[in-house]
């Protein structure tokens, strides 16, 4: 029989991995072409998954919850309409589904970036991953972080749940655990203090060896130290929150990020929205806000500095011909989600206003696709929406310079006139630009900022945007 393998499509440069949030369909069911087979969410999106085949469903090879990699089968369709009962795969027949990587990597081995998770064994020695809850219970409980590490735990990868705590906290009253064993592979606090006990007096002149220093510095950054008390509520982050945690930490460790201001004169900007908004709305049946005016200046700038619409695979740089800026927005939940602008150079301020107010509602109504989200060269976000003069925002990966606008503010500046210099009442707002110091340095970066605060101030205040139609 015709057997066809349903595949998790390829949804973004840098995503590589969904969750599948809920099935549509069960084995055994009928499936038309095109008709949606699954809930899929990432770290940008939610989405449906439609199916590229119709026929029945013969393997669902993933549960709800499964993390997938890109390209997996996740499940097959018979194809010829007429085949006989379908087979129904037990759950345990299915790929092990990779597990979030929620979890601390040892100190001593080097971050390496990788879509894979970083696996989690037993051993005692090993740094795991526990909830704030089983560490509330067990600091109630006087349970010390090396005892906590001796319990078995059942769930994701030996993780220690509430119950596998709670049950080891029965045991233990119960007399079926006495003393824990603890297994030490440094030395402790308590070696050092017995090893200087035994030694002369003159020890306590002479500074720690390496590996007690080391065991030191460790001491103070152990979890059992971290005391929570008084009235406090301990809530479990969302399942956005921890990709969009995972993804800034990647993003810090594999770019050296640098920052750079500048301040820039935006009156011109200001006077003439303040004077074309009203008709600008009637005329063209969209809002006329500040973001794609400062889109329009930031394509401009990018187009004369192409490094800054690149990125970087190991040692080669990779410079994108299309520019697509994603805009980062913030959701009702307080989470962010970056809907991506394609070709913004190629868009008048009307084809600009019209695609930022789409995203903007898409994004706030969780109705945006997952291409909506895909292939960015170069991220916006306006940190002065909050009231923020500036900001040091992180890289979006794999790109290579992210550009936070701040608040415009009306302050008193010296400006040159043809009568002399004079104090007037400006509207002025910062502009900070991360960028990835692996292949964007000081200068260039320093340069392009100049030059997107240059097209800023250069605003003509008697444009007539319907002339760019």
């Amino acid at each position: 029989m015709p057997i066809v393998d349903l595949v998790l499509p390829k949804l973004g440069e840098s995503i590589m991995e969904a969750t599948i949030l809920k099935w549509h369909k069960k084995v055994g069911d009928t499936i038309q072409l095109d008709e949606t087979l699954l809930d899929i969410a990432t770290d940008k999106v939610d989405s449906e998954i439609p199916s590229t085949a119709e026929g029945v469903i013969t393997e669902i090879l993933f549960e709800v919850n499964s993390v997938v990699p890109i390209g997996t089968v996740i499940a097959k369709i018979d194809s010829n309409k007429a085949a006989a009962s379908p087979k129904i795969t037990k759950p345990t027949a299915a790929p092990t589904p990779k597990p979030e990587p929620i979890v601390e990597v040892k100190e001593e081995v080097p971050f390496t970036p990788s879509p894979a998770p970083v696996s989690i064994t037993n051993s005692g020695n090993d740094q795991k991953f526990y909830s704030p809850l089983v560490i509330s219970i067990a600091q109630s409980e006087g349970i010390g972080m090396q005892e906590l590490q001796e319990i078995v735990g059942t769930g994701n990868q030996g993780r220690v749940s509430k119950k596998d705590i709670l049950a080891y906290i029965a045991d233990k009253k119960a007399g079926k655990i006495t003393q824990p064993v603890i297994h030490q592979s440094a030395p402790t606090i308590t070696n050092i203090e017995q090893t200087i006990a035994s030694k002369p007096a003159q020890i306590y002149n002479e500074p720690l060896p390496d590996f007690m220093q080391t065991a030191a510095n460790q001491k103070l950054a152990q979890p059992e130290d971290v005391i929570i008390s008084g009235n406090v509520e301990i809530v479990e982050m969302d399942r956005m929150r921890k990709l969009i945690a995972k993804h800034m930490v990647d993003s810090v460790h594999t770019s050296p990020h640098v920052t750079s201001f500048v301040e820039v004169d935006v009156t011109n900007m200001v006077v003439w929205r303040d004077k074309v908004k009203t008709l600008f709305e009637k005329r063209e049946g969209t809002k006329l806000t500040f973001t794609p005016m400062f889109i329009e200046g930031i394509a401009a700038a990018l187009e004369q500095f192409p490094i800054i619409n690149s990125s970087l695979d190991g040692d080669k740089i990779i410079y994108k011909k299309d520019i697509n800026i994603g805009m980062a927005t913030a959701l009702p939940t307080g989470n962010l989600i970056v809907p991506v602008i394609k070709g913004a150079n190629q868009l008048s301020i009307v084809g600009l206003s019209k695609a930022v107010n789409q995203l903007a509602n898409a994004a706030r109504n969780n109705q945006l696709k997952p291409s909506d989200t895909q292939n960015g060269t170069f991220t916006v976000t306006n940190v002065g929406t909050f009231g923020s003069i500036m900001g040091t925002p992180i890289i979006s990966q794999p790109q290579v310079a992210v550009l936070a606008l701040g608040a415009i503010k009306k302050r008193p500046v010296v400006v040159e006139t043809p009568a002399g210099d004079a104090i007037l009442v400006r509207h002025m707002m910062y502009l900070s630009m991360s960028y990835d110091h692996r292949i964007v340095d000081g200068a260039q970066g320093t340069q392009f900022l100049a030059a997107v605060a240059k097209n800023f101030e250069a605003w003509d205040i008697n444009r007539q945007w319907f002339q760019y139609l």
